[in-house]
């Protein structure tokens, strides 16, 4: 299991819950399934319990590991909320009976968990927001392969597309993050015991996922991540200013973008390594009105936007006949210090009758960083 000797004592947790009302947040972040977050965290409710602290699990799922399931032990448990769906019928968490039971803390496993068809919020990270808006404290598990802004790079490491995902202001949130890490070979040495998943998977995922590459790469993803923000907390708690405190990150978006989601992702990263923030621009055309765009491009535009806010940027949307203009007057009245855009779609005959865009900013913006980022 994990070693614990530099992480904070349960009196640290405790001293952050009474400080305010709103509820608190720790995670415990790994890098894969088996790692021990579930474990970890219902270890943390046992001790938290014998300090007298009200404890309750609002969900854990053990997966039939034998380990997590006999750690859950004498913890007071809310009863599932059983829904019905296409005849099936499935378990979620009880977030009603957890608001009305209100504990001290709540233990609430898989952040990035999707709830069934008939819940109040899509999402579990939206359960765990209204349980701290209601001045519940919560300890959640988290895998870090499922945050929103390293979906493109988790793709491109390890070859899978994650669909569920958490937005990157949760991990914000927290008031706690634990690193719960193990070695690569220690992780695949516990799959091939069967402490991680069924006999009948265990071939399957040890050549496919939990290979020795993908584990390592989602390892360092994992500690990387952790030293970023244990370092920004610091940083903050000692009332310092982070290098490039004036920078400034813009995103330039299109209706027919194919990759707007990865430029939203790209410009959350940088902008958060520079302790920046960050704007999302759509800049609609005389040609992109909407009784001139279908519904789908609406949509899609919308979604994006909306990505955006999820993200922690800032969208913004300006009419303007010239994008290179438009675009480069935000620039200029924004402070925007690097602008991220994507690969050109034109064909080449096109190209050669003007600039593109591209060369439109890049000479526009001459003290500006202008980042081409190219589709998968």
């Amino acid at each position: 299991m994990p070693t614990t000797d530099q992480r904070p004592p349960p009196e640290h947790f405790l001293s952050l819950i009474r400080q305010q009302q709103r509820g608190r947040l720790k995670i415990y972040l790994g890098f894969a399934a088996g790692v021990g977050k579930t474990y970890e965290m219902l270890q943390e409710g046992h001790r938290l319990k014998k300090r007298g602290v009200d404890v309750v699990i609002g969900i854990v799922e053990t997966h039939g590991r034998a380990e997590t399931a006999a750690m859950v032990g004498e913890l007071e448990q809310v009863p599932r909320r059983k829904l019905e769906f296409h005849g099936v019928t499935l378990e979620e968490m009880d977030l009603d009976s957890l608001l009305l039971r209100r504990p001290s803390v709540a233990l609430v496993d898989e952040l990035a968990h999707t709830n069934a068809p008939g819940s109040r919020f899509a999402k579990r990270y939206q359960d765990v927001e209204e349980l701290l808006q209601a001045g519940i404290n919560v300890i959640s598990t988290l895998n870090i392969q499922h945050l929103e802004s390293l979906y493109d790079l988790v793709e491109r490491a390890v070859g899978v597309k994650v669909k569920e995902r958490v937005p990157d202001y949760i991990l914000g949130m927290a008031d706690q993050l634990v690193n719960v890490d193990v070695s690569a070979e220690d992780l695949r040495e516990r799959l091939q015991q069967g402490k991680i998943y069924p006999t009948e998977r265990i071939p399957t995922a040890l050549n496919n996922f939990f290979t020795q590459a993908n584990l390592t790469r989602l390892r360092e993803m994992a500690l990387e991540e952790i030293a970023h923000r244990l370092d920004r907390r610091r940083i903050d708690q000692e009332g310092g200013s982070r290098l490039g405190g004036s920078e400034r990150v813009m995103v330039c978006l299109s209706s027919g973008s194919p990759s707007a989601e990865q430029l939203l992702r790209r410009a959350a990263r940088l902008a958060d390594r520079l302790g920046a923030p960050w704007y999302a621009v759509y800049i609609q055309t005389p040609r992109e009105e909407l009784h001139r765009i279908d519904a789908a491009t609406q949509r899609r535009i919308s979604n994006t936007l909306t990505l955006t806010q999820q993200m922690g940027g800032t969208p913004m949307t300006f009419k303007g006949s010239d994008v290179v203009s438009t675009a480069a007057a935000f620039a200029q009245e924004y402070g925007i210090t690097h602008v991220i855009i994507g690969r050109t779609q034109q064909p080449w005959y096109q190209r050669w009758l003007g600039k593109s865009v591209l060369d439109g900013l890049v000479a526009a913006l001459p003290k500006v960083d202008v980042i081409v980022v190219g589709s998968r």
